[in-house]
């Protein structure tokens, strides 16, 4: 089972948005991911060594199931 992989649901072990749930959009490289994470819905680029994966895995196109695996409003996805 590959950690890194698109629909993954992460937390965030670093920064200013730190423990809070993402999830993974697309990978970028072998170390970048873009992520959706509940502190910051908007997508953006995040270094896997920052990530803690959890053995959760959803559909990355589907917004009700990313607002509910991040635990937010599906209205504040962008």
């Amino acid at each position: 089972m590959p950690l890194i992989e698109v629909g993954r649901v992460c937390a965030k072990k670093y920064g200013r948005d730190a423990s809070s749930r993402a999830v993974i959009t697309k990978i970028i490289d072998g170390n970048f991911v873009e992520i959706i994470s509940s502190s910051r819905p908007k997508p953006r680029k995040c270094n896997v060594k920052h990530l803690e994966f959890f053995n959760e895995r959803i559909d990355a196109n589907d917004r009700a199931a990313v607002a509910k695996a991040i635990e937010i409003d599906p209205s504040k996805l962008k």
